[in-house]
């Protein structure tokens, strides 16, 4: 038996994203086969199809982390799952026996990896995970719902808790308000009791920052973001930036910063090259946070969150496996205002 998989061989523009035929995977020792439903896209698949200068991605690669689907075949000593059972796969792999990963901290593992990033990933019709590596489904989402949630909300849980320290009253700016982190940090942000103000790119997107939570949203192309995080806080500046831009917005969110301020980014999209004004660092008792995903047991939480309502997907756009290519393109047009979300069966 074989099965239908999209492999990036080499770095490239959407046309390097190929279809070929695989052979049906067996699941190892306390291993899982999961039938993929659904997969959700991220900047990490854009960088992993482009390349990065300076790190090597273990080519050939099947990409795509979010995953939801069905487990459908059971390894050797397997446990905790059964066979039909719908789960959502966590997007990390970690060890799960050094000091970090018994301390809850498993994206400080050494050996720690990302689906479709450090090894096959999800856009595929079957995919062979630890039976530790699921989650079940929230009862009431669609596939396509369940597999915008793993990475963007584990991202931004962890980057507000674990990372920024949020508490309720706080200020936060959420930059870049259609990705699907900021998506969901704004309503995590919310839910925390935090006040937000959003940037966006349109009007749209500002007005559908506000629908998630945010209490004020600022269109970066048509106004002064840190101008108006002045006038928002009464010329205090903010108490958290979550950001993943980087270059473009870097130095005007340290600025935007109150005393004890902690800016935190998962990323940087616009450039990684970043220049500001150290005075303010030391000055202000300011803290610059890097984060990187997260672990199994936030991601328990942040789906509790999902099953009670108080946290949802957001979709932007479904694709079909067959239109992978034009899903990457969605997404890198950044036209999208969610998760772009690709059905596999």
């Amino acid at each position: 038996m074989t099965l239908r998989a999209v492999v990036i061989r080499e770095h490239g523009g959407p046309e390097v994203l190929r279809f070929e035929e695989r052979e049906e995977p067996t699941p190892g020792p306390s291993q899982i086969r999961v039938r993929v439903r659904a997969v959700g896209l991220n900047h990490l698949d854009l960088w992993v199809r482009n390349g990065v200068p300076g790190h090597k991605f273990p080519l050939p690669i099947i990409p795509g982390c979010d995953v939801a689907g069905v487990v459908d075949a059971l390894g050797p000593g397997a446990s905790g799952v059964a066979l039909g059972d719908e789960v959502v796969v966590a997007p990390g792999v970690s060890c799960g026996r050094c000091p970090a990963c018994r301390s809850g901290n498993d994206a400080l593992c050494r050996s720690y990896g990302i689906l479709g990033e450090s090894q096959d990933g999800g856009c595929q019709e079957l995919l062979i995970v630890a039976d530790t590596g699921v989650f079940p489904k929230p009862p009431g989402l669609d596939w396509a719902q369940a597999a915008s949630i793993p990475l963007a909300f584990l991202t931004a849980w962890h980057m507000l808790t674990a990372r920024a320290r949020l508490q309720p009253g706080e200020t936060v700016v959420v930059h870049a308000a259609g990705s699907g982190v900021s998506a969901a940090a704004i309503q995590i942000a919310t839910h925390l009791g935090a006040r937000v103000l959003t940037t966006a790119g349109t009007d749209d997107k500002c007005a559908r920052g506000l629908a998630l939570g945010a209490e004020e949203a600022v269109n970066y192309k048509e106004a002064d973001f840190a101008q108006e995080v002045r006038r928002w806080t009464d010329g205090r500046g903010v108490d958290v930036v979550v950001d993943h831009v980087g270059a473009d917005t870097f130095a005007k969110s340290i600025r935007c910063l109150a005393k004890g301020g902690r800016y935190v980014t998962c990323g940087a999209t616009s450039g990684y090259e970043l220049k500001t004004d150290f005075r303010l660092i030391f000055f202000k008792s300011l803290s610059i946070l890097g984060s990187t995903m997260g672990s199994g047991h936030e991601l328990a939480t942040v789906l509790s969150l999902v099953c009670s309502g108080r946290l949802r997907p957001v979709l932007d756009r479904v694709f079909p496996l067959d239109r992978v290519a034009d899903a990457h393109r969605r997404l890198a047009s950044r036209e999208a205002f969610g998760k772009v979300v690709l059905t596999v069966s």
